[in-house]
């Protein structure tokens, strides 16, 4: 709450009906759940549980899912009509992914600016940046997984604050992944959501999971994120950081239609950092290979350090 039932009729306002609506509650306090059990519809299924976290939800979302696919979104996002009805077709057109994922708007479109910076390409381009040792970025409310492939490859693994980009490079090496290019889903950017969580510590989980990859291509042993964030703190650019929290408040603003402290917080962002400004308008023009991530090279100069 507040935003659930708003999630809730995006779904029932889909051109198909042929799916069901799975929901784990984990442990809400907000009114939510009781919201969900008022509601009146043959496809909405509830599996409540004690508050276990979000990676605990999501693999109960694997092992509780009872077809094939599984369309992920989160309780504040939006799927737009035909989002259901474009990834049954996209399944049909790949029956051999592993994943398949939409470009995603931010929430509410008409307000706020510019796409989720999405990684975009052929299954193989796809492949090709992993194997370069760099992250692929989804909206994690776009992923459509195939529960089976997803849960040999483990599912999400327990401990790491981004596992969403984790499960994506594991499932690129092992299967296909495949893109539709179309804007399916509304993304919500506010304050009280897990992804505007404090920027620097997500970026430093990004970091993690980016040496956890090339900890498998290069044959090494990684070492407990425990030990090894502190060495990760060197790779962080303080000012691209900051740059990133204040657009991300720009959205936030503009979804309230707070215009002025909008503009106030582009100011911001251009000062902290014109070159990370930059950069992120040509993603919203460029629909190359979109990568997250530092430099390999950068890992690979302070090995001795890093997987000692």
């Amino acid at each position: 709450m507040p935003w659930l039932p708003e999630a809730m009729e995006s779904l029932f306002r889909q051109t198909t009906e042929a799916f069901e609506i799975l929901v784990i509650a984990d442990a809400s306090t907000d009114g939510s759940t009781e919201y969900l059990r008022a509601l009146q519809d043959p496809r909405l299924r509830i599996v409540e549980q004690p508050r276990a976290g979000l990676t605990a939800a999501l693999n109960r979302l694997l092992r509780e899912t009872r077809t094939p696919w599984m369309a992920r979104m989160d309780a504040d996002d939006v799927s737009y009509a035909s989002r259901i009805e474009w990834l049954q077709e996209a399944i049909r057109a790949h029956p051999d992914a592993g994943l398949i994922y939409s470009l995603a708007d931010y929430h509410p479109r008409e307000r706020c600016a510019g796409q989720f910076r999405c990684s975009r390409g052929t299954p193989q381009q796809l492949r090709s940046i992993v194997e370069r040792g760099y992250l692929l970025s989804f909206c994690h409310s776009t992923v459509a997984l195939n529960v089976e492939k997803v849960r040999a490859a483990g599912g999400y693994r327990e401990g790491i604050r981004a596992e969403d980009a984790d499960l994506w490079w594991r499932m690129a090496r092992r299967f296909e992944i495949a893109c539709v290019p179309e804007p399916l889903v509304g993304f919500r950017q506010h304050a009280a959501s897990l992804s505007a969580e404090d920027t620097g510590k997500q970026e430093l989980a990004g970091l993690y999971v980016q040496y956890l990859l090339l900890s498998e291509l290069w044959g090494l042993e990684p070492r407990p994120v425990a030990e090894i964030g502190p060495l990760l703190l060197g790779f962080l650019e303080p000012s691209a950081v900051r740059a990133k929290d204040s657009l991300r408040r720009l959205n936030m603003h503009l979804a309230q239609r707070r215009r002025l402290r909008g503009l106030a917080a582009l100011a911001k962002a251009t000062w902290a950092s014109p070159g990370y400004v930059l950069r992120r308008i040509r993603d919203e023009f460029r629909h190359g290979a979109i990568a997250n991530g530092v430099a390999p090279r950068l890992f690979w100069e302070r090995k001795e350090v890093l997987w000692t």
